[in-house]
């Protein structure tokens, strides 16, 4: 039986991403690039969390374009008031999400 990181808790509960995932403080800002265009850039990830997988989720759930580089999501519009709800659905912890 293996043993997570710095918990003690064995790796077969899979708690160590829920403990990770509620100790993340997450920030979500808007930023316009080319053109005018509006980006949701959410930062603050560590890097225990796959972005990838959360990048799909969120791009699927807003249909909209998206990308994931240097531990951050960079999606096309302005949804930062919407990521925060798809945010607490998967575990992080409301109270660590700050929306500037």
């Amino acid at each position: 039986m293996a043993f997570g990181p710095t918990f003690g808790l064995p790796k077969e509960l899979n708690l160590y991403g829920e403990i990770t995932k509620e100790n993340q403080e997450i920030t979500i800002t808007t930023d316009k690039k080319k053109f005018g265009k509006v980006y949701t850039i959410i930062t603050g990830f560590g890097k225990d969390i796959d972005i990838k997988s959360l990048l799909k989720k969120l791009k699927t759930k807003f249909a909209c374009g998206g990308t994931a580089k240097e531990n951050r999501i960079e999606l096309q519009g302005n949804h930062k008031n919407k990521v925060k709800e798809v945010l607490v659905q998967e575990g992080f912890n409301p109270e660590m999400i700050i929306i500037k």
